[in-house]
């Protein structure tokens, strides 16, 4: 079977999400930028989109805005997954902004907790996770192994990494995630980061200024 998979970029920060779903419409959210909730909703519609697992690769406030909205929308049908060391973001995101945001965010009570090694099954998709602290504490990447595909939050970008210098951020453990779980895979696999373009493994390994190979 196949997976399909549609990216948007939303908000202030130009944030990318993604919506994936199989031959069987069995659909699975990736971050959940401002702005993303209609814009994704109507491609679910569009597709008749059964979504059941939502997943925040981190809890800064550009990537969990919309997060309440989708969970309003589709109820207990979707379960919201983070890895426990990003929570306390989602049960206080005002209290911890780097700076003032022109929205308002209420508490959001994750259903489950991703943890390093776990592998989440969605339908035809099958994804393990790997916790990349660095960016944040609790940051994590989904790698589909079979697709060759991963993706990897703010972790990492095309010629670039995540920024170490907000609270929980710490460069020595954000390029040790990078050295010990990223840059080993395969050099096709695809690469979708929660901001600008997708790349590859290969080409990161080979042209990246940041990773320190």
């Amino acid at each position: 079977m196949s997976i399909t998979i549609e990216g948007f970029t939303n908000g202030p920060a130009a944030t990318n999400s993604f919506l994936l779903w199989d031959d069987r419409k069995h659909g699975m959210i990736i971050d959940t930028p401002p702005a993303s909730f209609n814009e994704m909703t109507d491609a679910i519609e569009r597709e008749e989109i059964k979504p059941t697992a939502l997943v925040l690769t981190h809890t800064h406030w550009d990537h969990t805005a919309d997060v309440n909205l989708f969970k309003e929308r589709f109820g207990d049908d979707l379960l919201i997954y983070v890895h426990p060391d990003d929570e306390y973001r989602l049960k206080d995101p005002m209290k911890y902004l780097e700076w003032p945001i022109p929205l308002e965010m209420d508490p959001t009570k994750p259903d489950r907790y991703l943890r390093h090694g776990n592998l989440l099954r969605l339908g035809e998709m099958s994804f393990g996770v790997l916790h990349t602290p660095g960016h944040t504490e609790g940051s994590i990447c989904l790698y589909g192994e079979e697709r060759s595909i991963i993706f990897v939050g703010d972790v990492l970008f095309s010629g670039s990494v995540g920024r170490t210098d907000l609270p929980g951020g710490h460069h020595q453990r954000l390029t040790s995630s990078i050295r010990e779980h990223l840059l080993p895979l395969p050099e096709k696999t695809r690469v979708y980061p929660g901001h600008g373009p997708a790349t590859t493994i290969g080409v990161e390994r080979e042209t990246n200024p940041f990773v320190g190979v």
